[in-house]
Parts: structure tokens; sequence; C-alpha cells
């Protein structure tokens, strides 16, 4: 799958922009390519905020589970373990990182929303932890990282009904944290990595260490889980159905095996 990673400098703000056409489905590569712009601007005594944006409608459709032979064959599982390494890279980062989500964010999607610090989403953003629609288990982390966000009765709902919620309903449930109108996202976005960017840098790397002293472990613990489950479902008739019912566009039709 063809990817792009650039990065941009905003005086202290680092941006990240990422494009995987036409839905920048989440792959080993893509997020290795992030993981890598992360660790330089970690390293950059100059950067002190990382804005995390994506080009095109979706900000990440998810795992291509339905096209992508590397993820959908027998090594399939493996390919998944690397896309998890690449997020425990990500999660272990040390400075601040606001995303900027200006569509959709599914499955892997909302797992890679969710490890920034903060989100800006457009009006027309949705977030949608689906994998039951797919026979399949959460994975990315959401089991610790939604619950940490949004609570564990909301968390569950999103887990156990596959909903879309909208970008207004998102900010009600602390999901995300501003929403903008589309023609005034970028400045928006820019404006809020910014209100962090102009404080003390060793303050802010400090503080955020405090605030995030746990999580990189328990993303990765529960990562660990995540993906014992998957391999588990992944052998079912359900898993295949669904994806299967993804591909096809058509509803499932579930037997619990």
């Amino acid at each position: 799958m063809a990817f792009e990673v650039s990065t941009k400098r905003h005086g202290n703000i680092g941006e990240i922009h990422f494009s995987a056409p036409p839905h920048n489905f989440a792959s080993p590569p893509l997020l290795g390519a992030i993981a890598d712009s992360i660790d330089a601007m970690d390293a950059d005594s100059d950067i002190r905020c990382i804005l995390l944006t994506a080009e095109g409608r979706s900000f990440c459709g998810g795992a291509n589970l339905a096209g992508d032979e590397s993820v959908q064959g027998s090594s399939g599982m493996d390919e998944i373990g690397r896309l998890y390494e690449n997020a425990t890279r990500i999660f272990r980062r040390k400075k601040p990182m606001v995303a900027a989500v200006q569509g959709a964010a599914i499955g892997a999607g909302l797992g890679l929303a969710l490890t920034a610090d903060f989100r800006i989403a457009t009006h027309r953003a949705r977030f949608s932890a689906n994998f039951v629609k797919l026979g399949f288990h959460p994975g990315f982390a959401l089991t610790y990282t939604l619950p940490r966000m949004i609570g564990v009765q909301r968390a569950g709902w999103m887990m156990l009904s596959g909903d879309r919620v909208k970008a207004e309903e998102a900010l009600g449930w602390g999901l995300v944290d501003r929403i903008a109108d589309e023609e005034d996202f970028e400045a928006a976005a820019l404006a809020m990595a910014g209100d962090i960017a102009c404080n003390a840098p060793l303050a802010l790397v400090s503080i955020r260490a405090t605030l995030t002293a746990e999580v990189g472990d328990r993303a990765v613990a529960a990562m660990t889980h995540e993906h014992e489950q998957q391999t588990a479902l992944k052998g079912t008739a359900d898993y295949e159905e669904g994806v299967a019912a993804v591909f096809a566009r058509r509803p499932a039709v579930f037997t619990g095996r």
C-alpha cells in the first residue's frame, strides 16, 4: 500500500502529516514512518509539541482487513503484531502530541488518534471501535485507552455496539477536546498545539512524564492481551463472515462459530 509521511516545522511545533489513499489504512510501514518522525522530534530540542495530521476525508479508516493480503493471509497476525510494535513506540514518546482528526477514525484509526494527548476534530469526524462487527477483538490498546478517556460505560458501549460517535457527542464525552469548522481547521489545530508549544520545554516533558508514567506499559500489556484474543478469533467463521460482509458492504450473518 502506497503511503507518504512528511514533516514540517511551525516554530516550536513539529507537524507530522501522513497520506495513504483512499482511507489512510494503518499498516506496519506507515506506523513505522510516523514513529520514526516522532523519535526525531523527541530528539529535537526546538520541538515542544507534535501535531499529527492526515490527508483526505478519513483520518484513518483502520487496518485494511478486507483487502490487504498481508493482514488477511496466514501471516496476518504477525503483521498486526508489527503494527503494535510501532504503536508502542508512539505511546512511549516524550513530548506532547495533538491529533487533528479531520474525518473518520475507525478501529485502528481510533487507536492511533488516542495515542495523542489531545484531539481536535471537524464536525464531520466520526469515531468507531467497530471490531465486533468484524467478529474480532479490539486492538491498538483501545481496551485500555478508550475507558481511560471516556469511562468504562461509554467505552463498553462503543466496543460492544460498534456504533459510530459523531464529533459533537465525542466532545461531550471527552473523546475530543475541541471542534473546528473545516475551513478553519488547520489554523485551529496549529493554535491548539501552539497553546502547548509556547510553554517551557523542560517542564512540558517533565509534566507529561508524570501524567503518563504508566500509559506506555499499560498500553503494551493491553496490546499483548488483545493480540492473543485477536489471534484466537481470527480463525473463526464469524471473523471470515464479518470481513466478507464489510468488503461486500452488506450486513453480516454471524453464527457463533
